[in-house]
């Protein structure tokens, strides 16, 4: 009976050694477990740009103004017969809006009255003339004989002096009647400019299309007066051409110099959420602006509309495209930027893990290139160290860094890398669930009070 009791004495010792050491070790291997945040390596065309927000345009935008003051009695008709409005397709020529032309059409009718009475007076002058070179001819005639008879008994000296005196006067009313016909035409030339002047005015009362285009702006009403002072008022606005967009983009001064003619961009806008248009720059205008000490230069930016898609005045996010690399590998730029300790290297690369971070650092301390910056002069120089996942640590791959963009993703290239495979980027210690390392097999005593969660208690009482 006693070597029984030894034995079950000497069982019951060796389970309670066991585990309570299996008990030690299970809290030391889950005491700190690493958790690593991991992404894919993709291949996809990687593009360095300059950002820039811009204002979609009309190529041409014609205001078309009043040049007259009344009221507008009607509008036109636009090329399908409804009345002119918004979005209105017209022909050049066609009539926009009238204007009341009653005061003008009087003042047109009595202009051209005027002009008749000038015309009038002209034939006036002329047949005058024609009187005056008639008694001219008859008192030279008359001074002809009078000069041959000469003051004699034939002849009185009263006669004589007579027809002289007439013939001086028929050759001053010939003057006269020809200074006469010079003041007629010139008062008539006078009264047909009067004319064509009100007529002209009178025309203005008809607004009509200068050109083939869209209705992008109606700015009056039928029965609102405009009133033509200084500036013209404007009645329409309208695009000459709406299948051919620009976009005016503001570019910072830093950045104006790597802007060139036929640049190609690509911009965004927010009607159409994730759909890119394509355009090139057209033009880079010299009137700078500047705004709280800002320097800014307008960029003209054009691009089909031949959909009809882009509507005017929409904000389009641009971007001007410097480089572009087709079908290379990216990661974040936050896998190149991540060191990480030495208890989470594979022991196979720890010993050279510490030797570079005694020294000048790791590779994974050079941080890619800014977003939108040029690559190094020495491309095959800039080199990086992303980590990959082996088990519970990390191993390294060495790659080449290229280019970055602005979604915070650079080119990448390695012998070691392949697209989907996953690089860490990040990493948290993850603490084991709290356990009872308290042997199963100890007696427990029973406690009153004691340290809990919310604080301390009172003394331990049996």
């Amino acid at each position: 009976m006693k070597h029984w009791i030894k034995r079950a004495v000497v069982v019951l010792a060796l389970l309670c050694t066991v585990g309570g050491a299996a008990a030690w070790y299970s809290r030391q291997e889950n005491a700190q477990t690493p958790s690593f945040r991991t992404v894919r390596v993709t291949r996809s065309d990687l593009v360095v740009s300059i950002g820039a927000t811009g204002t979609v345009e009309p190529e041409e935008v014609i205001d078309v103004g009043a040049q007259v003051a009344g009221r507008i009695v009607s509008f036109g008709k636009d090329v399908t017969g409804k009345g002119i409005d918004y979005r209105s397709d017209v022909e050049e020529g066609t009539l926009l809006a009238r204007i009341d032309d009653s005061l003008y059409a009087a003042q047109a009718a009595e202009a051209e009255a005027q002009a008749q009475q000038a015309k009038a007076a002209v034939v006036l002058a002329q047949a005058n003339l024609t009187q005056a070179k008639a008694k001219l001819y008859q008192a030279q005639r008359d001074w002809e004989r009078a000069q041959k008879l000469g003051p004699s008994e034939a002849l009185a000296q009263s006669s004589y002096d007579a027809y002289q005196s007439a013939y001086e006067i028929a050759r001053a009313n010939v003057a006269v009647s020809e200074a006469s016909i010079v003041q007629a035409q010139a008062s008539q030339t006078q009264t047909e400019a009067v004319l064509q002047e009100n007529r002209q005015r009178l025309s203005y009362c008809t607004i009509t299309s200068p050109v083939k285009g869209v209705i992008i702006d109606r700015r009056v009403n039928i029965g609102q007066t405009v009133v033509a002072s200084l500036n013209a008022p404007s009645l329409f606005l309208l695009a000459k051409d709406l299948t051919r967009m620009q976009v005016w983009v503001a570019v910072n001064e830093a950045d104006i110099g790597k802007i060139h003619v036929g640049q190609p961009v690509t911009f965004t806008v927010g009607a159409f959420p994730g759909e890119a248009f394509r355009g090139q720059v057209g033009k880079v205008r010299l009137n700078a602006s500047m705004t709280q000490n800002v320097v800014t230069y307008t960029v003209e930016v054009n691009t089909d509309n031949s959909s009809g898609r882009l509507l005017p005045y929409l904000t389009a996010d641009v971007q001007f495209e410097l480089q572009r690399r087709e079908g290379v590998l990216l990661v974040p730029i936050a896998a190149l930027r991540w060191t990480p300790t030495a208890e989470e290297v594979a022991p196979a690369f720890r010993e050279a893990f510490s030797a570079g971070s005694a020294g000048q650092g790791t590779e994974s301390g050079r941080l890619p290139p800014a977003a939108g910056a040029a690559p190094a002069a020495d491309h095959a120089s800039a080199q990086g160290v992303l980590w990959v996942v082996e088990g519970r640590h990390v191993q390294p791959i060495t790659v080449r860094v290229g280019l970055a963009n602005r979604a915070n993703e650079t080119e990448v290239e390695g012998k070691d890398l392949t697209e989907g495979l996953e690089v860490v980027t990040g990493s948290q210690v993850q603490a084991a669930a709290p356990t009872d390392d308290r042997n199963p097999f100890a007696p427990r005593i029973p406690q009153r009070g004691g340290r809990g969660a919310g604080g301390a208690g009172g003394p331990n009482r049996p």
